[in-house]
Formats: structure tokens, sequence, C-alpha cells
């Protein structure tokens, strides 16, 4: 009995830890893991969005040159992104889990 009140006392005294912690940092690190596999799974989405907006701001065929080299290096670089913010999710770097691509992610406005 005694051994059964120990271990329900330790189970107790280790998930209070472990909210504790979690609710102190889980909003950033879980928004940063979002983040980070979002953009891996829809970085390719870079080029044809490029393509389509060179398109509209230019002409057509501006759209398929620059829009497209644009596309193919937005793709690189969100992807990339996404995981290095992915492999790093559990560490608060940069300072404050602040994105390191701006927008944070595809459609997103940026600032």
């Amino acid at each position: 009995m005694k051994n059964l009140l120990k271990g329900i006392i330790i189970c107790v005294a280790v998930l209070m830890i472990v909210n504790i912690a979690t609710a102190s940092y889980a909003q950033d690190m879980g928004k940063k893991l979002y983040r980070g596999v979002a953009n891996i799974v829809t970085g390719w989405i870079e080029l044809p969005k490029n393509i389509y907006d060179t398109s509209v701001e230019d002409n057509p065929l501006s759209g398929i040159t620059i829009g497209l080299a644009k596309g193919v290096g937005m793709t690189i670089v969100r992807t990339g992104a996404g995981v290095y913010e992915t492999v790093t999710f559990p560490f608060p770097i940069p300072e404050g889990y602040t994105p390191v691509l701006e927008p944070e992610f595809v459609f997103a406005k940026g600032k």
C-alpha cells in the first residue's frame, strides 16, 4: 500500500512538472513545429504561385520566365526553412521562436 501511494505521488509530481513546462513553452514550440511541417508540405506551391503573381503583376511572358525562376528559388527557400524549423522546434532559435521566413506560410500576407 505504501509503494502504491509513493507511486501515485511520484506520478502526480511528474505530471505537474511536465504540465508546467508544457504550459510555458507549448504554444511557441508547437507553432514553430506546425509552421515547419506546413512549409515542408506546401513549399512546392511557391512555384505556381510566383508564376501566377508575376503574370498578373507584369505579363504572361514575365510570369513564365521571371515567375518561374522566382518560384523555383522560393520553393527551395520555403522548404529549407520548413526543414530547419521542424528540426530546431524544441529550441528558441531564433529568439522567441520567431519565423525564419516572412510571410510565415505560402498564402499568408507579408508584413
